[in-house]
């Protein structure tokens, strides 16, 4: 077998960057393949495994190596205070768009409108992956896999599907967008197959995407109040979704 530097410079260009201990812990936990792994403390990952994660204490022990910190700061962009990093496979696309399209859905698919901040998109992936959702699908030119997205998602990729597609190739179900001229939030029932957008944090969601969609939808905000943070507006629709039905007296719920 190939030393792991070898492997690492061999597979850099065409994988997944797992920056750090929790990314590399999610990212086995949801099924991953990882072809390598590297720390420059295998002592304290491990420990920190026994802590954390015993589920994947062993599958990390038998992947982890240990190489000085020098060569392990050079495979990251910037050094993850674990120490820990690893190359996963990512998942082929054409299976992503197959688990994107198929029917019934039981949990939404989130759409990000062309995005723009890299940390935001990773703490939603993060978000959807905690709720179970079908999915987070992007638009515009920002890359979902990016390693600064990996790395803010926490490895939680590999929990639900993420994938980059048009406007036009949005997978099935009703479309609710999120618009400050929306109707109240806290009025509407979230079907399980909805398809939820949410517009850049700078300048909302594009022409395209707001005329196809057959709902908007406006989340309760003090008056002067500008926005809230991108993976705050998924985590509260999200939520309000798994509540399964308006709040009470917060106006009628529609078919």
């Amino acid at each position: 077998m190939t030393d792991p530097v070898t492997r690492w410079h061999r597979l850099a260009g065409d994988t997944v960057l797992l920056d750090g201990f929790h990314a590399l812990k999610h990212a086995l936990r949801f099924g991953a393949e990882v072809p390598v792994a590297v720390t420059a403390d295998r002592a304290a990952a491990l420990a920190l495994a026994e802590e954390l994660a015993p589920d994947v204490r062993d599958a990390l022990a038998g992947l982890l190596t240990e190489v000085p910190y020098a060569t392990y700061t050079s495979f990251v962009p910037r050094p993850h205070p674990t120490a820990v990093a690893a190359l996963a496979v990512r998942p082929s696309r054409e299976s992503s768009l197959a688990k994107l399209a198929h029917t019934p859905r039981t949990t939404p698919v989130v759409v990000l409108d062309h995005p723009r901040n890299l940390g935001n998109a990773g703490a939603v992936i993060r978000l959807a992956a905690g709720f179970g959702a079908t999915g987070v699908v992007t638009t515009g030119t920002m890359d979902p896999w990016h390693p600064t997205v990996v790395r803010g998602g926490a490895g939680l990729h590999f929990a639900t599907t993420v994938e980059r597609l048009t406007a036009e190739e949005l997978p099935p179900g009703p479309l609710f967008a999120l618009d400050p001229e929306g109707d109240d939030i806290r009025g509407v029932k979230l079907p399980d197959d909805a398809v939820l957008a949410f517009g850049s944090e700078r300048t909302g969601l594009s022409a395209e995407l707001r005329a196809r969609a057959g709902h908007l939808l406006s989340l309760p905000m003090r008056p002067q109040v500008s926005s809230y943070n991108l993976a705050t507006s998924v985590a509260m629709t999200l939520y309000h979704w798994s509540c399964g039905a308006p709040l009470q007296g917060r106006g009628e719920p529609r078919e």
